[in-house]
């Protein structure tokens, strides 16, 4: 069973910025693959971004492309998604997901085998 705790959301205005922390534990952080996903109110989660277990490949919605930075650090067991130049439109629930094993499917909802609970980002115009 792995945990995982999402922390660093919060209210900014347009074009700020914010940094996202999730951090895991239960589990052999270093074999999976890390998502973040993002809810808003009336809408399906949507995939964000993703990182390597290594973290030698990102991955990223077309959307948060050149605004959003993943990184990991395996040593900390955590997983971090820096948002530059933020949008009302990002406004969501951002949660993070595991994978175990490697996948060419990172952007998919169902591949991710736990999830956190997600913290609020709200971003006001």
């Amino acid at each position: 069973q792995v945990q995982l705790l999402e922390s660093g959301g919060g209210l900014v205005q347009a074009g700020g910025s914010l940094n996202l922390s999730c951090a895991a534990s239960g589990g052999t952080f270093s074999s999976y693959v890390m998502g973040w996903f993002r809810q808003a109110p009336g809408k399906e989660r949507e995939f964000v971004a993703a990182i390597s277990r290594r973290g030698f490949s990102t991955y990223y919605a077309d959307s948060v492309k050149g605004r959003f930075t993943i990184s990991r650090d395996n040593t900390k067991n955590t997983v971090y998604l820096q948002m530059n130049s933020l949008k009302p439109e990002d406004t969501a629930v951002y949660s993070c997901a595991t994978k175990r094993g490697p996948t060419t499917s990172y952007y998919v909802v169902g591949v991710y085998d736990y999830w956190g609970q997600g913290t609020q980002v709200t971003v006001s115009s």
